[in-house]
């Protein structure tokens, strides 16, 4: 199936269906605020971990290190963030997901389990050769 259809159909009918059945059982209103209220934290919460991670950043490189993880954490905020911008629990409960820490790092390790981050070597694409003048002095 198509990963664009999923993410364009298949999440806000998700969505609609969590938020009916959540607010069958606390009620609309209650619902309603909890959606602002998760917005709200996760918010406040993602500002604090985006600064935490370029203070992290900003250390390694002030040692000649490279950031990648705190670039990526970065990222991941970002995009938590945007989750938890858009009303939704299921939205909100992957946003919440990427902010922590932890389940962040156990999210990176699935995705690059294959693909070292660390452990990139440099290719030497330059090739050997001699420069050689065929032109004759006519003197």
């Amino acid at each position: 199936m198509n990963p664009l259809f999923l993410l364009f159909i298949g999440l806000p009918a998700l969505e609609i269906f969590l938020l009916i059945k959540i607010g069958g059982q606390v009620g609309a209103l209650n619902t309603v605020a909890l959606i602002f209220l998760t917005a709200i934290i996760g918010i406040y919460f993602a500002k604090l971990q985006g600064v935490q991670a370029l203070k992290s950043g900003m250390v390694n490189l002030y040692q000649n290190k490279m950031p990648v993880y705190e670039m990526m954490s970065g990222a991941s905020i970002a995009v938590a963030a945007l989750l938890l911008i858009i009303p939704g629990f299921l939205t909100d409960l992957i946003g919440f997901l990427l902010l922590i820490p932890f389940t962040r790092k156990i999210f990176f390790k699935l995705v690059f389990r294959n693909k070292p981050m660390t452990d990139v070597k440099k290719q030497n694409d330059a090739i050997d050769g001699e420069i050689i003048d065929n032109k004759k002095d006519d003197s």
